[in-house]
């Protein structure tokens, strides 16, 4: 039985998306130019509590301005992974282990691949920004999981939220990530 983790906050240490953007506007400092359209489309998001396909639409827009999104991704993961992945996920990582995010696909897949770990994450069409798709959030984590591996039993599942609540439930043990500390989760 495999074990399945969430990402953002739980096996790495920030927010990945925005430290990839940060990392890209370092980069090329062209990309300024999207950053009012993402503040714009973050307030709007939490103001109007709209879904998160739009939001991440407009977000994702900054990736057109990007000459090799492939290149940059891959440069991200080589220079931040050390320092970002949380060292207690490294000891106990397995071959068998699943990556559930609602982070895009393109951008953890190279990670993934780098650790040989397998992935379920929000398909992004990197050419609009644009959800192909549902965002992989919540209850759609949990069917986007048993869509990719079928009937999957999970041993351990972890995250920083409970709003994967459907993934805990599927699992033998869960546990609620806060910074390095792990405390099985609440209810189970």
């Amino acid at each position: 039985m495999p074990n399945v983790y969430d990402f953002d906050k739980t096996i790495v240490y920030p927010d990945s998306g925005a430290a990839f953007f940060q990392f890209c506007l370092r980069r090329h400092p062209g990309l300024l130019r999207y950053l009012p359209l993402s503040i714009a489309a973050l307030l709007r998001f939490v103001v109007k509590h709209r879904r998160s396909a739009p939001f991440k639409a407009e977000y994702y827009r900054y990736l057109r301005g990007l000459p090799d999104l492939h290149g940059e991704v891959r440069l991200f993961w080589q220079t931040k992974a050390d320092e970002l992945l949380k060292p207690w996920y490294l000891k106990q990582m397995r071959p068998d282990d699943i990556i559930v995010s609602c982070s895009a696909e393109f951008f953890l897949r190279p990670l993934c691949e780098q650790l040989g770990v397998r992935l379920v994450a929000t398909h992004v069409d990197t050419e609009t920004g644009r959800l192909e798709g549902f965002s992989c959030y919540g209850a759609e984590k949990a069917r986007r999981l048993q869509e990719d591996f079928g009937d999957v039993e999970i041993d351990e599942f972890y995250s920083d939220s409970l709003t994967d609540a459907p993934l805990a439930a599927m699992a033998k043990r869960a546990y609620l990530v806060k910074g390095d500390e792990r405390k099985p989760w609440p209810g189970k």
